[in-house]
């Protein structure tokens, strides 16, 4: 069997690590020029779902150093008013870990460099005599088994295969940024919560070597000038505590997200082309689950594409679990970003 998979980000990565050395023969097509082209982003939360399907997919040896060299938040989240006293707390239970993601990303990659072509943006792809067929913009072509696409919330791929799938704006734009790691120290959790007026919110969560720390407002609100931005949010957390204050003259690195979300859809018709991650429900980043999920669908998908049943079932029952758990999340992320954000609701 030869699988074709769109997207080197973590999802597809983790597919390929799956499938490597079982016989299967998997080659992997990103659009960017490399992996270094551009920032991965900063920190990121796995959970128990990300962990177990880490240990699905990485050779046991580069799972283990992965994990002992990540940084143990206390498991909770704690939302704070702009005086910083306590509005809400939620223990978590579990394992918790928080990452950098392009440490991540580089773990997923070790094993698989050989398996990847950069500088191949997919334009449409082509089905028929039980085949799929990548076409690319560069006039090449790649043919495989199985198609899944891998490339994220803007997915070349879903909006061939599912042109009624939607990807839409939640209304918000988040900053993301680094602070010094000794300036959170005692705010330790798998996230910190610091919720103001006109649902304008600062997020703090560490990491092994920095804190990350986040702004988030609705879009209208934030100039598309880069330069603006940090004397801005300055303004719009005049007369909060001096100690977020400090950590927003510390900001560091800071770029901004307008944050999207899908609209679930009904089951589709299984075929030889499929999706994971956030191909298929991306979601928010008020659950912090957008990583986990697109990890756990990468291992479930591995295990189906080796279980040595017949194909179709198999990715069958890959796609029942991936959408109903998928669109799931993306809907309590949605409520929770709602509450908490200010998100827009979805679609119906």
């Amino acid at each position: 069997m030869r699988v074709i998979v769109i997207g080197a980000g973590l999802g597809g990565l983790a597919l390929a690590n799956g499938l490597r050395g079982t016989g299967v023969d998997v080659a992997v097509y990103e659009r960017d020029a490399s992996p270094v082209i551009r920032g991965q982003g900063y920190r990121l939360h796995l959970g128990d779902v990300g962990i177990d399907a880490l240990a699905s997919v990485l050779a046991p040896e580069r799972r283990a150093a992965f994990v002992a060299a990540a940084h143990v938040p206390k498991p909770r989240f704690v939302r704070l008013d702009p005086a910083l006293r306590v509005l809400e707390e939620h223990d978590f239970g579990g394992r918790h870990l928080s990452v950098d993601r392009q440490e991540l990303r580089d773990t997923l990659l070790a094993d698989v460099k050989g398996l990847i072509t950069y500088g191949k943006r997919l334009t449409a792809f082509q089905a028929e005599a039980g085949q799929v067929t990548a076409c690319f913009a560069d006039g090449t072509t790649a043919a495989g088994d199985v198609l899944v696409g891998a490339d994220g919330a803007g997915s070349a791929v879903r909006r061939q295969y599912l042109p009624h799938a939607r990807v839409v704006g939640t209304g918000l734009t988040q900053l993301y940024g680094k602070i010094p790691r000794e300036s959170a120290e005692d705010l330790d959790h798998v996230f910190s919560a610091v919720t103001g007026p006109r649902h304008r919110v600062v997020g703090i969560a560490l990491t092994r070597d920095y804190a990350t720390l986040s702004f988030s407002a609705r879009s209208e609100e934030l100039p598309s000038e880069p330069h603006l931005l940090r004397s801005l949010v300055m303004e719009m957390t005049s007369g909060w505590h001096p100690r977020i204050r400090r950590m927003l003259a510390d900001w560091r690195e800071i770029f901004p997200l307008v944050l999207r979300t899908s609209v679930p859809v009904a089951p589709w018709n299984t075929t030889r082309v499929t999706l994971l991650g956030d191909a298929a429900h991306a979601l928010s980043p008020a659950g912090g689950a957008g990583a986990n999920l697109a990890l756990r669908d990468a291992a479930s998908l591995a295990a189906a594409l080796t279980a040595g049943h017949p194909l179709i079932p198999e990715l069958r029952s890959y796609e029942r679990e991936m959408i109903d758990s998928g669109f799931a999340a993306v809907r309590a992320s949605a409520a929770n970003g709602a509450r908490i954000l200010g998100q827009d609701p979805l679609p119906s």
